[in-house]
């Protein structure tokens, strides 16, 4: 009797430790096909209101078609996010030599479609020192940028400039990624709360954004189970730094 009790308590450890990974597989693929569709929303949209020229008026409407197929996407993967409840998520990492200088500029264009349309400038400032590779899992990482400047483009406003920034600290063996914005800011009462599961602060749901509030946590934890962490400055109406901090090795 004693050896079938230990062996449900060992298959239902089991159970429960595959049912975090799929959930977390589940919360990152769903916020890596968010980007990519919003990236195409916003191309579409520049089509349909002729940023690139004159469209006739059958193409207009094939485009209206993909653009409304683009944004019923977006909402069925938000929908996604919102209804997986991983409370322990579990990433399970592949590492690798990455160059996060390549990481960050490649990350960057991915948004180009959507800056654009809300003129809105990313610039990325060369570091001023020579930044070694390191050892990370790539395509979690890049889910970390895109979070955070997809984050940044949300609640800015147009005409604004987004600043990121790359150096290494040497004392510690890391590199620090900074990511600034001039947007609404977050209130001081917030910041406590800005890295909790389904969190939105109330000055940006006013700003009428759509969000899941599992970005944040998602990047925090990936970037825990890298060893690192992530921290931010902000101030109400007047802008966020978030900063991300990996080991080298």
């Amino acid at each position: 009797m004693h050896d079938d009790i230990e062996k449900l308590k060992e298959e239902n450890a089991r159970l429960q430790k595959i049912i975090v990974v799929k959930s977390d597989l589940i919360s990152i693929t769903a916020h890596q096909l968010r980007t990519s569709l919003s990236a195409v929303k916003w191309i579409l949209k520049m089509f349909a209101d002729k940023d690139f020229g004159d469209i006739n008026n059958e193409q207009k409407e094939y485009i209206n078609k993909a653009l409304t197929s683009s944004e019923r996407m977006i909402a069925v993967v938000s929908n996604l996010l919102a209804l997986n409840h991983a409370d322990e998520p579990v990433v399970i990492l592949e590492p690798e030599e990455v160059d996060i200088k390549m990481l960050i500029e490649d990350t960057v264009v991915e948004f180009y479609g959507e800056t654009h349309k809300k003129n809105i400038v990313i610039e990325f400032q060369e570091p001023t020192c020579d930044i070694p590779t390191i050892q990370c899992d790539k395509d979690m990482i890049r889910v970390v940028l895109e979070s955070i400047i997809e984050n940044a483009i949300k609640y800015s406003n147009p005409k604004d400039k987004i600043l990121i920034t790359l150096r290494m600290n040497t004392e510690n063996n890391t590199i620090i990624i900074c990511i600034h914005d001039n947007g609404i800011g977050i209130k001081e009462e917030d910041k406590k709360h800005i890295f909790s599961k389904f969190f939105r602060a109330e000055n940006a749901k006013k700003e009428g954004v759509t969000g899941s509030g599992l970005g944040l946590f998602i990047t925090q934890n990936i970037l825990q189970q890298h060893g690192g962490s992530i921290s931010l400055e902000s101030t109400e109406n007047n802008g966020t730094t978030f900063f991300v901090t990996l080991p080298i090795s």
